[in-house]
């Protein structure tokens, strides 16, 4: 099972930025952690982080054939972006949207996702642990399909 994680933008600052919001593990602690992780619910793990929404849009594209689901923080493109909704919907690979904080008890622009409608589920505001709980839905899910 091959799973794909896509960051957004300025989740490269993640461990440095607004620590109180988004914790103070940095990106890379979060993946190894996840790399582990993934190994030990059989699955293959691949990250991938951008402050780009057109290379988020070209990874998502170039990854049928390879991926079988994929986990996504789009970061504030969840808020705002058609086009990583309709390369979502487009590759047909199915995939569970997640966030570090909880976004519905930030601010009101925050409450709205271009993703959620049509992702398996949504993992949100459990800090880094949103990204395992993540990673253990899609697992289930590809284990029962």
């Amino acid at each position: 099972m091959d799973l794909l994680l896509i960051n957004g933008p300025n989740l490269n600052l993640v461990g440095k930025r607004e620590p109180s919001i988004y914790g103070s593990q940095t990106l890379d602690e979060i993946q190894d952690d996840l790399f582990t992780f993934a190994s030990q619910l059989g699955a293959k793990l691949k990250c991938f982080q951008s402050n780009s929404e057109g290379d988020m849009i070209d990874c998502i594209q170039k990854s049928v054939g390879s991926i079988d689901g994929i986990i996504i923080n789009a970061g504030a493109y969840t808020h705002t972006s058609i086009a990583l909704r309709d390369a979502l919907l487009g590759v047909a690979i199915p995939y569970v949207e997640v966030h570090l904080s909880n976004i519905y008890s930030r601010e009101e622009f925050r409450h709205k996702s271009f993703l959620s409608d049509k992702a398996l589920g949504l993992v949100s505001g459990f800090g880094s642990n949103s990204y395992r709980l993540a990673l253990q839905g899609i697992v289930n899910y590809l284990k029962q399909v």
